[in-house]
């Protein structure tokens, strides 16, 4: 059973949490796309963690957890996740740890670049896309230029040593003309020596594991990262990532692009969050926005960051659900909207007039104004539920009115943080 686990909007939808919650039925998790440039938090009873490169199912004993070649990987910043969860108890091995050598590394110039670019964009124009500064669309770039260096060659390091300096000589001409003192090529070299070394056992050819295990009858699943609207093809261009975040992606970004997948699980949250710049239609302002962000915890994993909120979006989910291909939903942080009387969603864009039912293009998004409706809400803590009956009518009703509007089933509702605070729903 191959099942893609995937962001139905602007990413922090909760699949960290997700994937943690349902990877006990599954041998492995597999991230197959993105960086160190988002984070999947976690809380089960080992405790609360913050995953940036590795899969959710790391925190499962019996779990492989496979990094694709879809991925960048900052080796620097791996090290120290691993680092992180090892003094936490958690056990990480080549047995349940494996690297594609086909990944990308990311290097220290490519987060150099992107912080350049960003404070040049704010600098020039007062609005920079919003990166999270890791490197995450340099790297990809230099990818598609076939100017990278990838996992694999840290295992003949005398081969990739040869090539280091013709690449910084190379991405220097960049550096310099942002007015810049240029990248050393020792200093690349004791990167690699650095964070390089430690990360070599778990170094393999993931697309043959994948395969033997697929025909061994295990159960695979697919990890994304971030959401539909922020894939570098679907999403809101240029406020995306710089990769697929599409589950029809997840078996090649995994390293099997022979197997097809089963299933496609959406994830969305009963409300709506954007981390980053980019038009964001359904928006809250002011004290709207500060209640629903304090009740929400909307921070961002990987950098920090307020997050942007709103209420829940029909026209960017029915976009996302689509895009993702979703069988199924799990809709997630129910709980946060306890303390409402009334419930707001956003149903349609209105656009110079005219009523908008489908996700336009991106260049007319800030044009588009959100049409709200509003429900009566539960105004109860449902946090102890565990049960679809001793879910109040209020909060049933709003599940409903959320799969109608989307045309797809609620499978799974979160109504808490912890690994066991969810109701299923079928």
């Amino acid at each position: 059973m191959l099942t893609s686990i995937c962001g139905i909007n602007w990413g922090d939808e909760g699949k960290g949490r997700m994937v943690d919650l349902l990877s006990q039925d599954f041998d492995v998790v597999c991230r197959y796309q993105g960086g160190n440039n988002a984070g999947h938090t976690v809380i089960n009873d080992k405790g609360r963690f913050i995953l940036n490169l590795l899969p959710s199912g790391i925190l499962r004993e019996n779990v492989v957890n496979v990094l694709g070649n879809g991925m960048v990987i900052d080796i620097k910043h791996l090290c120290g996740e691993i680092e992180n969860l090892r003094k936490a108890g958690i056990r990480i091995t080549p047995d349940n740890l494996k690297i594609s050598d086909k990944a990308v590394i990311t290097m220290p110039y490519n987060v150099l670049q992107d912080i350049m670019e960003e404070d040049r964009l704010q600098k020039a124009t007062g609005k920079p896309y919003g990166s999270t500064r890791r490197g995450i669309a340099p790297v990809y770039a230099d990818k598609y230029l076939k100017k990278v260096f990838r996992m694999g060659e840290l295992l003949n390091t005398d081969l990739l040593y040869k090539r280091v300096s013709d690449i910084v000589d190379w991405k220097n001409m960049t550096i310099r003309a942002y007015g810049f003192e240029p990248v050393k090529t020792e200093d690349m070299i004791d990167y690699f020596e650095t964070y390089g070394k430690p990360l070599k056992d778990y170094i393999c050819d993931v697309g043959l594991y994948l395969n033997k295990a697929n025909k061994a009858g295990k159960n695979i699943m697919f990890e994304a990262q971030l959401g539909a609207l922020r894939d570098i093809d679907f999403g809101i261009v240029p406020y995306t990532s710089s990769s697929s975040t599409i589950a029809a992606y997840a078996p090649i970004g995994a390293g099997v692009p022979n197997l097809k997948l089963d299933k496609s699980i959406g994830i969305m949250k009963a409300y709506s969050s954007c981390v980053g710049a980019g038009p964001f239609t359904c928006e809250y302002f002011g004290e709207k926005a500060e209640r629903l962000r304090e009740l929400g915890g909307e921070y961002g994993a990987a950098t920090g960051r307020p997050r942007r909120v709103g209420p829940f979006d029909v026209v960017a989910s029915r976009y996302g659900i689509r895009c993702q291909g979703a069988d199924e939903i799990a809709l997630t942080k129910l709980d946060v909207l306890d303390d409402y009387d009334e419930i707001e969603i956003c149903t349609k864009y209105e656009l110079n007039g005219k009523i908008l039912t489908e996700f336009p293009f991106t260049d007319v998004l800030d044009m588009c104004k959100p049409v709200f409706e509003k429900v009566k809400g539960w105004h109860c803590d449902i946090s102890e539920c565990r049960k679809k009956e001793q879910l109040p009518k209020e909060a049933l009703d709003y599940i409903n009115l959320l799969e109608r509007l989307c045309d797809c089933k609620i499978r799974y509702v979160s109504v808490g943080a912890e690994r066991d605070a969810f109701v299923k729903m079928y």
